[in-house]
């Protein structure tokens, strides 16, 4: 087990859930601030969804071993 692989796992979920769940603090966050005003909250909320998946995937590739962290 790859605890860097682990590790993306539960951020890209928080991420994936955050964007789902339109968490206040999630979307109103200073690092959100600009996807949320190009994209709008909706638009982010799908761009922090693709993120998320994205990151949990690679996260689960890490863990299995597919990927390495080298």
């Amino acid at each position: 087990m790859n605890p860097v692989g682990l590790l993306l796992v539960a951020a890209g979920i928080f991420c994936v859930c955050g964007a789902v769940l339109n968490w206040d603090f999630f979307m109103n966050n200073s690092r959100a601030w600009l996807f949320v005003k190009i994209f709008g909250r909706n638009g982010a909320r799908f761009f922090y969804v693709l993120l998320g998946a994205a990151i949990t995937i690679g996260g689960v590739l890490m863990t299995l071993g597919i990927i390495t962290d080298a």
